[in-house]
């Protein structure tokens, strides 16, 4: 539970960070694609802690599978919300 909240944390403030740096050189519709692509990244943040939630109230087998489960829909709802940044990126810098 621990190592949730630290990855969490970490990943709160890269994304953070990250949206600061980007938020100073983008255009408009660079923005939006990035907004985008944070709500995507929310939503499968959200979906993967309530599989988290449940996980906890597991036996341990079950627990572990659910917690792997979770760490892949956050893995891929990062992973395309990065895809989306990048497009957008690409698309406002030929």
């Amino acid at each position: 539970m621990m190592k949730n909240i630290f990855a969490k944390t970490a990943m709160l403030t890269s994304a953070t960070a990250l949206g600061l740096a980007l938020s100073a050189c983008d255009s408009g519709a660079e923005n939006a694609a990035e907004n985008q692509a944070d709500a995507v990244e929310s939503a499968s943040d959200a979906a993967a802690d309530a599989i988290d939630d449940q996980a906890d109230r597991m036996n341990s087998a079950s627990e572990a599978a659910a917690e792997a489960t979770a760490d892949a829909v956050r893995d891929a709802g990062e992973a395309k919300a990065d895809a989306m940044e990048s497009a957008a990126t690409d698309k406002m810098n030929p």
